[in-house]
């Protein structure tokens, strides 16, 4: 399902995009925020235009297509996708320590710090955000695999991500082609700094484009994430959304790349697996284990990513 990236790779799922320097302007996140006056509100459920359901049947034909052909996989991965510790280090180091789009920033003065390892300090607090076409029983769904996937998360990171009502440091939005003037106005009001030329980023989109996520640091501590919004495309059916839900959740806490080599992988552009896998589960421990600092880079970390890859696959050291 790799086609949802923002900026380039039109044929790919999901895109980390990292803002450094703009934790000040920033800040307003961390109180509840009263809707724009010019945004539609997000309470009232507005149906979908024509254009929007014609989307959505797009979706639905792309999802069958993919299922067709063996693609878009659920299993986790299995005896005809081994890998061992060695893949496990090599794929670790691509993933969490490059970003595929160097220099791509969303705050104006932003700089991105690439080759080093960036992840949170403090807990992740998830809250989720819907646009006004997404309908009352589809928002209910979507923030239980919300609130499920941000546990599962918290267990395998052994960091505190949870799932939110208030006071969020990462965003998740669910908004359709009709919501844009909402997820702007909401924008303004994350990222008072964001620039008119970024907000039209969330106007227009291809159909190719299917989701993605951004996450910010500050200048004194560009490796250490504090926020992060992520957006998804609330026409896709269900199990392309809950795709989103998964790579963009995993990207935003650490895991910016892709790799081809990646197997069995979300972090992978050839559309193989849908959701998180065993291989995706270690390399998040990995992202958070206490020998790794944020900041270090692949070549010094490369001796304890080693170690911890043998030690997940059971391997002798």
């Amino acid at each position: 399902m790799r086609m949802r990236h923002l900026l380039g790779r039109i044929c790919g799922l999901g895109a980390l995009l990292v803002v450094a320097g703009c934790d000040d302007a920033l800040k307003t996140s961390l109180a509840p925020q009263a809707r724009p006056e010019a945004a539609p509100s997000a309470d009232v459920y507005v149906e979908p235009s024509a254009a929007s359901r014609d989307l959505a049947r797009y979706y639905e034909r792309v999802e069958r297509d993919l299922l067709t052909r063996g693609l878009l996989r659920t299993d986790g991965g299995g005896p005809d996708t081994p890998y061992d510790a060695d893949d496990l280090a090599r794929n670790f180091e691509t993933i969490a320590f490059f970003n595929e789009y160097p220099g791509t920033t969303v705050s104006a003065g932003g700089r991105r710090v690439g080759g080093r390892l960036s992840r949170w300090a403090n807990p992740v607090r998830v809250a989720v955000e819907f646009g006004p076409s997404v309908p009352p029983q589809r928002r209910a769904a979507d923030s239980t695999q919300v609130q499920a996937f941000s546990a599962r998360l918290a267990d395998l990171t052994s960091h505190p991500v949870s799932s939110v009502s208030r006071n969020g440091n990462f965003f998740v939005f669910f908004a359709g082609q009709d919501d844009t003037e909402y997820v702007q106005a909401r924008l303004r009001q994350l990222i008072p700094g964001i620039t008119q030329e970024q907000l039209d980023l969330f106007a227009d989109l291809p159909r190719s484009f299917y989701c993605f996520v951004f996450a910010s640091a500050t200048r004194g501590a560009p490796n250490t994430y504090t926020r992060a919004v992520a957006l998804v495309r609330a026409e896709q059916p269900d199990l392309m959304r809950l795709s989103c839900i998964h790579e963009e959740l995993a990207q935003g806490l650490g895991l910016p790349n892709d790799s081809p080599r990646a197997r069995p992988s979300i972090f992978n552009d050839d559309d193989e697996f849908a959701l998180l896998t065993s291989h995706d589960e270690k390399l998040l421990t990995m992202l958070y284990d206490p020998r790794l600092k944020p900041g270090m880079t692949a070549l010094e970390a490369a001796p304890v990513v080693r170690i911890i890859a043998r030690e997940l696959m059971g391997q002798s050291l």
